[in-house]
């Protein structure tokens, strides 16, 4: 499935209905213990605290997300979701791998705190070519030198 990266500020979220109903929807379809909080409220919060979100995008509709908090040298991310509708498309393999690149081009590592990482989200990782590195209460994400996920 072709995705595309699209990045949601909290600017595009409260001009554009259709962004904040396809990430209602993302984050609804999301299993209850992988959100701090309801849905709605942590997408509204994690934007209003300077937060965005890196989405697939397909046909004009938003199909996975993950809430990434930028610094300069890193983008921690976290909350990964993909519609239940999209699941095993390779649309949350590509939304990463689309991450990494535009992460990599900004000269910034992907890290994720420890917690955020479930099993299923390692085993994706791994078998994106990433390893992952422990530093502390965070992994960081870098690429095999066999090429990883380019």
């Amino acid at each position: 499935m072709p995705v595309t990266l699209e990045e949601v500020d909290h600017t595009r979220w409260t001009v554009d209905e259709q962004v904040r109903t396809d990430l209602s929807r993302i984050y609804h379809d999301a299993p209850a213990e992988r959100l701090p909080r309801a849905p709605d409220a942590f997408v509204r919060e994690h934007l209003e605290y300077g937060g965005v979100f890196c989405c697939a995008l397909f046909n004009d509709r938003l199909l996975a997300a993950v809430s990434v908090t930028k610094q300069v040298d890193a983008w921690w991310l976290s909350h990964f979701c993909v519609r239940k509708a999209t699941r095993r498309r390779g649309v949350g393999s590509r939304l990463l791998i689309l991450i990494a690149e535009t992460a990599h081009d900004q000269g910034a590592v992907l890290r994720i705190e420890a917690s955020q990482l479930y099993l299923e989200d390692q085993l994706l990782l791994v078998r994106l070519g990433y390893r992952l590195e422990a530093s502390g209460c965070y992994f960081e994400l870098n690429p095999l030198a066999s090429g990883g996920c380019q």
